[in-house]
């Protein structure tokens, strides 16, 4: 997990939070949560990680808001004022390195915690798959970059440069090309069509069977994969397929 902040690329070191997690300093009052902005196109890991947060910081953390897109996170941003994001960066449309430049032109500009595996923790992948194994982890960090802690050293900063185009994007498509692999061959066919925009009156004509069989199919893979016919199409995208014939 590594932190842009709003001036210069960096944390800011030093002082006092000037939004989330101020503290009653004399006046009786608790520390006012950290307002976080869960972004990333898997609607389950944004779920997963709003009930981490929720959840295992005691009242320190507030989920504010979940998007699975980096035009909609900033719209949020505007209107919501977060004072940390967790930033997924391989998203459709605007993707999250453009979606951490516009949320650093707002005012005041949130933190960004951009997720990624490159970690050797896998702090992320680990909080998903095992919740309170690395939730104390995840939320020191959310905490330390309102704190003004740096959340990455000199070495792990270059490598997020290096290599940040290539990892994260690469790893997300094998990913979704595994869930589809594991389709059968004619839902994962319907699958594709469906996030090639074809109806499922056109569905059935292109595979010779009836619109009945190719609702059929949509039904079987959306209740294996878990996915909406939205979904579904995100994630055909995000597997990067060869161009059909």
């Amino acid at each position: 997990m590594a932190s842009v902040s709003e001036k210069n690329g960096n944390s800011v070191s030093g002082g006092k939070p000037e939004r989330g997690g101020l503290t009653g300093s004399g006046t009786g009052l608790e520390p006012k949560p950290i307002r976080v902005s869960v972004i990333d196109d898997d609607p389950m890991i944004c779920q997963a990680m709003s009930l981490i947060l929720n959840d295992y910081s005691h009242g320190r953390i507030e989920v504010v808001s979940t998007s699975t897109d980096g035009e909609t996170c900033v719209r949020r941003a505007a209107e919501e004022k977060p004072d940390v994001v967790l930033m997924d960066i391989a998203m459709p449309g605007v993707d999250g390195i453009e979606a951490t430049r516009l949320l650093r032109s707002l005012s005041p500009a949130p933190h960004v915690l951009i997720l990624t595996s490159l970690s050797p923790s896998g702090t992320v992948e680990r909080a998903v798959e095992a919740g309170a194994d690395a939730a104390d982890d995840i939320i020191r960090r959310i905490i330390g970059v309102c704190e003004g802690a740096p959340q990455f050293n000199t070495a792990s900063q270059k490598q997020l440069i290096d290599d940040l185009s290539v990892t994260r994007p690469r790893s997300r498509r094998d990913e979704a090309r595994a869930l589809l692999d594991a389709l059968p061959d004619r839902e994962r066919e319907a699958v594709m069509l469906a996030a090639e925009g074809y109806t499922n009156a056109e569905i059935a004509s292109r595979m010779f069977i009836s619109e009945r069989t190719a609702k059929a199919h949509l039904s079987s893979a959306a209740n294996k994969l878990d996915m909406g016919r939205v979904q579904m199409a995100r994630l055909v995208e995000r597997a990067d397929l060869p161009t059909r014939l």
